[in-house]
């Protein structure tokens, strides 16, 4: 009997080091990856939407909004754009282009698209937090607008 403990013992401690194991390769490639499902918030501190970032066959990342929390109304449409965006649905739009990794947990070279006003600004982005937060900046020349996503 003591010999079927300690066998039952042994496999539940391999299976929690594995498990362990498993956790540790895959907190570095969260941490530097900004794939995946972002809360935006504005600059009153409250939740604005959800935006799926996803990198492309070129290595590229691109974002788009997948769901609007508490639209001014409903099935809003981008009617300030001036691009290939110009009245089509926010809902499903891509308001990031471009995105490429750079040093450390940096991503620039791209763009990003503020629907409310229709303007498309120069973009960067920064993983921080171990990757739980992003910070998307907006600039035209050197100023830059800065927001903080939370990832979902």
């Amino acid at each position: 009997m003591a010999a079927t403990l300690e066998k039952s013992f042994v496999r539940k401690l391999g299976s929690a080091a594995l498990a362990a194991i498993a956790i540790c390769v895959s907190i570095p490639a969260f941490a530097s990856d900004p794939a995946g499902r972002w809360q935006t918030i504005d600059e009153s501190g409250k939740p604005k939407s959800i935006v799926e970032i996803r990198q492309g066959s070129d290595g590229t990342y691109t974002g788009r909004i997948v769901e609007l929390l508490n639209p001014s109304r409903p099935n809003p449409t981008c009617d300030k754009c001036s691009d290939d965006r110009k009245d089509r649905p926010i809902t499903g739009m891509e308001i990031i282009r471009g995105m490429r990794a750079e040093r450390g947990d940096g991503f620039g070279g791209g763009t990003i698209l503020n629907p409310e006003e229709g303007k498309v600004y120069r973009s960067k982005m920064k993983l921080v937090d171990g990757g739980s937060k992003l910070e998307v900046a907006g600039c035209i020349a050197f100023l830059c607008r800065t927001q903080v996503w939370v990832r979902q």
